[in-house]
């Protein structure tokens, strides 16, 4: 029964987003609010909550019926757009059957852990969250976090341009391979010797894409067995080291490729050293400062250090830790509210790039992968902090809205109402978090920022939503207009935190 779910939450984004303009096929009658698809077929919906409708309960749709009816409503020019979102939808329901088939069996091994049961958990909002573009079933299972895989990496000599930003980690990773270990000679002149070739670790994924770079040289031994994280082109070394690598795939749309830019590592670190720099008592940041890259998308890496404790992403924790939800949303939100009126800062934070950490007893807020925040530079100015020096001009922003903007639809709706609403009923999850966002507002009192956040969340009529799947893949950035496709609005959905009092 994974087609009709997979059907029913495409149809709810199709509709979220109006793509076509599809809401105007809403019809209302004595007998409900219900949707006409192409084929005169009539859906009937229900109240939601990052949307005004979705398809009811107990409404089962046919795949194909669904895309049928965005067939016929895209415009000509989407059409590459519409077809790469037919193979989405093809490659998510695969994922999801193959990952209903395998289920048991992940959850009975020793290697199940929690990065395994946060990737069980679908994208709240992404309907095809489970599409890996041109990944087959053999790769999923052999390198997707759901199945609780190991293996090992493969690794590449790459000529060190004087200047370059290529670095070797030396005793910051231990576990960082020689050229003999994976095979390569050292004599002088030699692709791996030391003082002419710098080592880069490849993903067995990306591998086809780093054999096509002119110059290097591939391992022919493959070294040290890693494990995927929830970020799948993450793995992890050992429980405090993480490894991020570039990933020859998209997901979350056709766009949004999951290789590397050099400069995305730059500002990470320039990122971090600002979170770090304004982080509450409980909040740690985990160190992304090593790193390295040879100017091409595939060719980079970064070494994530993690603090000692307990650490459960975000995404795993109404399955491991509900009791803490209550202590979370107010690490989450009462540090982000400051961050937002103090500093003019949002962050990209959400259910995938948090985690907690318990010590001790004592829960703390573990954020990570920065290079998506937005900040202000001149309310970092005025509060005396220096501006950082982005290389990606995006980052900076003195427009409060485009910073409420990032605050509503990545903390209030993913890191805080998805994951309250997978513990809580949905009025009482909104309860929740209508109460710790209100408490965290009050302590700014009328501060303009603390006004206007207010204004753009508690008391606002509508709350502001991103149009992901018409950016990521249905239109090209030409046709949307958007200059960064994770930063998309232009849809908006009624304010659960109203509807909650």
């Amino acid at each position: 029964m994974r087609e009709p779910y997979l059907a029913a939450r495409v149809l709810d984004a199709l509709l979220r987003e109006n793509y076509g303009g599809l809401a105007e096929r809403v019809t209302r009658s004595r007998d409900g609010v219900a949707l006409v698809l192409a084929d005169g077929r009539s859906v009937r919906l229900a109240a939601g909550v990052f949307q005004d409708f979705v398809v009811a309960p107990g409404e089962l749709l046919g795949l194909e019926q669904v895309l049928h009816t965005l067939a016929e409503l895209a415009d000509e020019e989407d059409a590459e757009g519409v077809a790469a979102f037919f193979e989405e939808c093809v490659e998510a329901l695969a994922g999801l059957e193959l990952l209903d088939s395998h289920r048991p069996a992940v959850l009975g091994s020793s290697l199940a852990d929690y990065e395994t049961l946060a990737a069980f958990v679908d994208h709240p909002i992404y309907p095809t969250s489970r599409a890996r573009s041109g990944l087959s079933e053999a790769d999923l299972l052999a390198y997707a976090p759901e199945f609780a895989p190991s293996f090992e990496l493969r690794w590449a000599a790459v000529r060190v341009a004087p200047g370059s930003a290529v670095h070797r980690p030396a005793d910051a990773a231990p576990w960082w391979p020689s050229a003999e270990d994976v095979g390569l000679p050292k004599d002088p002149g030699i692709p791996g010797k030391a003082d002419t070739h710098a080592l880069f670790p490849v993903h067995p994924l990306s591998l086809g894409e780093v054999e096509r770079i002119e110059g290097v040289v591939v391992a022919p031994d493959s070294y040290l067995l890693v494990r995927p994280t929830l970020s799948m082109r993450t793995v992890a070394v050992d429980e405090r080291t993480h490894l991020k690598l570039p990933l020859a795939t998209s997901t979350l749309g056709r766009l949004n490729r999951r290789s590397i830019k050099p400069a995305t590592l730059d500002d990470g670190a320039r990122a971090e050293l600002l979170v770090r720099e304004l982080a509450d008592p409980g909040v740690l940041v985990a160190d992304e400062q090593t790193y390295g890259h040879a100017g091409h998308e595939y060719l980079a890496w970064m070494i994530r250090k993690l603090p000692a404790g307990r650490i459960v992403p975000v995404a795993a924790l109404p399955q491991v830790m509900p009791e803490a939800l209550g202590d979370y949303l107010r690490l989450l939100l009462r540090w982000n509210v400051r961050l937002f009126v103090e500093y003019g800062v949002a962050l990209e934070a959400h259910q995938q790039n948090l985690a907690v950490v318990v010590t001790d007893d004592v829960l703390k807020l573990l954020v990570k992968d920065n290079d998506g925040l937005l900040a202000s530079p001149s309310r970092l100015a005025a509060a005396g902090v220096k501006v950082p020096d982005f290389a990606d001009e995006r980052m900076l922003t003195d427009d409060p809205h485009a910073l409420a903007d990032v605050f509503v639809t990545i903390t209030l709706h993913l890191a805080a109402t998805a994951v309250a609403s997978a513990v809580l009923p949905a009025d009482a999850a909104a309860r929740l978090v209508r109460d710790t966002l209100t408490e965290a507002l009050a302590e700014h009192g009328d501060h303009p920022m603390a006004k206007l956040l207010r204004a753009r969340t508690l008391d606002a009529a509508r709350l502001t939503g991103k149009s992901m799947i018409t950016a990521g893949t249905l239109k090209t950035k030409q046709r949307s207009g958007a200059r960064d496709i994770n930063k998309f609005y232009g849809t908006s959905g009624p304010n659960y935190l109203r509807r909650s009092s």
